[in-house]
């Protein structure tokens, strides 16, 4: 083959050739565990607004009971990480659209999933405590 058929083929920029950068062949999956997350997340939020619309006016006592109860504790644990892992997903995407510097963007990164994993544990620890305190 000449130059010129190798110059068709790959159509990138040169400095993006240089660099090695294309795809980072985990788009896909990100995008499909993001909407896997928002469907969990249509149900789980009808489940949790039609919990707490029927403890509106509970008693506390009342309100730990129903928390308490197996099927809610574990609804509740996965709306939980469900809110957070969406959270994380959305965010990674809008900062690497919109931060330009790398060094900010990995901060960021970094920033967003610690908060959210300590959210998220923090959640979990809450619906335990809960579930398992007689």
């Amino acid at each position: 083959m000449n130059a010129k058929s190798d110059v068709v083929k790959d159509r990138r920029h040169p400095l993006k050739a240089a660099r090695g950068l294309g795809s980072a062949k985990y788009g896909v999956s990100h995008w499909w565990t993001q909407r896997v997350t928002a469907a969990a997340l249509v149900g789980l939020g009808i489940w949790f607004v039609i919990l707490v619309l029927g403890l509106l006016h509970a008693d506390y006592a009342s309100a730990r009971a129903a928390v308490a109860k197996p099927w809610n504790a574990l609804l509740l644990i996965a709306f939980v990480l469900a809110v957070f892992w969406h959270a994380v997903l959305g965010l990674q995407v809008v900062v690497e659209d919109y931060v330009h510097t790398r060094w900010k963007e990995v901060v960021l990164q970094v920033a967003i999933k610690f908060l959210a994993v300590l959210g998220a544990l923090a959640g979990v620890l809450a619906v335990l405590r809960i579930a398992l305190t007689p």
